[in-house]
């Protein structure tokens, strides 16, 4: 499902716009990344969380040339599903079985 695709979904399901609900959804994204970006995290109760990670940092290898690198710590945006979205996923895989 691509971003067009889930706009669709979401105007069918509120009887909004695609404009609007678009906008929403560009919205809503825009400040995930800019809460992950200040270092706090976002709770969305029964659906997942989205919150920043930090990498230590650690040796690596160059493929092409076999040679010992460092890879420098970093952060990274990380998401952990909620037990409702988990549920969800489950139940729908043991359905199509």
């Amino acid at each position: 499902m691509n971003k067009e695709d889930l706009v669709n979904m979401i105007a069918a399901k509120t009887r909004m716009t695609k404009k609007d609900t678009s906008q929403i959804l560009d919205a809503l994204t825009e400040t995930i990344m800019e809460t992950l970006a200040t270092g706090d995290k976002v709770v969305l109760v029964g659906f997942g969380t989205f919150e920043p990670r930090d990498r230590k940092e650690r040796k690596g290898m160059n493929p092409q040339t076999g040679q010992t690198i460092t890879i420098p710590a970093t952060t990274v945006p990380a998401f952990s599903a909620g037990k409702a979205f988990k549920d969800k996923v489950k139940l729908n895989k043991l359905d199509q079985e």
